[in-house]
């Protein structure tokens, strides 16, 4: 057997030396790819990834999102007609990075985006559940349904669901109203809340807003006429029907009103009757209106109607509790169309008055 051929000096010398470059040269591949992927990484968590084209942007988290979607729902974000996530994967990526994925990890809300926003803010942001309030409006509302729908459009509850609890005698009863006169617990201003606000605590929300509203001063007044809290909405939301132009003219009609409620005299209040039939395009109310059978048709029926036609502003609540110190019983639209009124002491002077206007809607075509 032949023994194995031994390699001299300058051999191992020369495969130390090869060895040596193969172990620099991975290494210096190796290190190359851990500097590409730290700058990636470096990058993706660190880098603007958002630019709101120096406009507001929102996004809305719903309950029940799953990460995939939430984020779907950033990515979708636009403002001036662009998206303001620059690039959308990397946001996926890093929010997986981040945990954005495991139970409890997605929290519904609104939240702000901000212009020179990260990946790694825009994660932490969602994760945290630090929402940005909005401000609650309504107005213009006559029906359960129309505030119902006007709600639902600004927090993340259902129609449905706020229209269910305001139809409901026993959570009506519950917040010390019935299915009638709740809407006059809503007292229209702007209110400052989350947008996941649920249906039951914005009722809630509403109820506390309601009692603080009332303020001593404003309970004395309306002890004073002798009316409820809610009689005194649904007198002020005749006037606010009656005068929705000039507030100034407001403490004069709700004064016209308790005049004739003071005499035992029917209101006969025009919008009233409009209400009753149902019909919001009414410009001209003629016989056939009154004799709609409605406990909210003041013609035919005496006293104040069963609950609000609307939910009067503020102005107008204010002018039932001080109301102007006159003597008038009636009044009606000047011809003049101003949105002012003609006001009159006795029956004979309103209906010149009334004449005046009817003319007036005659030669303007108004039927």
């Amino acid at each position: 057997m032949a023994s194995p051929v031994k390699k001299s000096a300058l051999e191992y010398k020369a495969d130390s030396i090869r060895r040596r470059n193969r172990f620099a040269t991975v290494s210096i591949i190796i290190g190359l790819i851990l500097v590409c992927f730290s700058y990636y990484f470096f990058q993706i968590f660190y880098t603007t990834n958002v630019d709101t084209h120096d406009q507001p942007a929102f996004v809305l988290i719903h309950r029940g999102d799953d990460w995939q979607k939430a984020l779907r729902a950033v990515e979708s974000v636009k403002t001036s007609g662009e998206k303001v996530i620059i690039d959308p994967l990397s946001l996926h990526f890093v929010g997986k990075l981040m945990g954005y994925n495991k139970p409890g990890a997605v929290k519904p809300g609104r939240y702000q985006l901000l212009s020179g926003m990260t990946n790694r803010q825009v994660i932490n942001l969602l994760k945290s559940g630090r929402q940005s309030p909005l401000m609650l409006t309504f107005t213009n509302v006559r029906l359960r349904h129309e505030l119902a729908s006007k709600l639902s459009k600004q927090i993340d509850a259902q129609p449905k669901q706020i229209d269910s609890l305001l139809s409901s005698p026993s959570y009506t009863k519950s917040l010390g109203f019935d299915t009638t006169t709740v809407l006059s617990m809503f007292i229209p201003n702007t209110y400052q809340l989350y947008w996941n606000t649920s249906a039951p605590n914005l009722m809630q929300r509403m109820k506390k807003e309601y009692e603080k509203f009332w303020t001593p001063a404003r309970d004395a007044a309306r002890e004073k006429l002798g009316l409820t809290r809610v009689e005194v909405s649904t007198l002020a939301s005749i006037v606010e029907a009656e005068q929705q132009q000039h507030a100034d003219e407001r403490p004069r009609i709700a004064a016209v009103y308790l005049n004739r409620l003071k005499r035992g005299m029917k209101l006969q209040a025009d919008p009233t009757v409009v209400y009753a039939n149902g019909d919001f395009g009414i410009k001209r109310v003629l016989n056939v209106h009154l004799q709609k059978d409605s406990p909210y048709n003041t013609y035919r029926v005496a006293g104040l109607p069963p609950g609000p036609i609307n939910l009067p502003s503020i102005s107008s609540i204010d002018a039932v509790l001080h109301p102007e110190e006159n003597n008038y019983l009636y009044f009606c639209a000047k011809e003049d169309f101003s949105g002012y009124h003609a006001f009159a002491t006795n029956k004979e002077d309103h209906l010149l008055n009334a004449r005046r206007y009817q003319a007036a809607l005659t030669r303007n075509g108004i039927q």
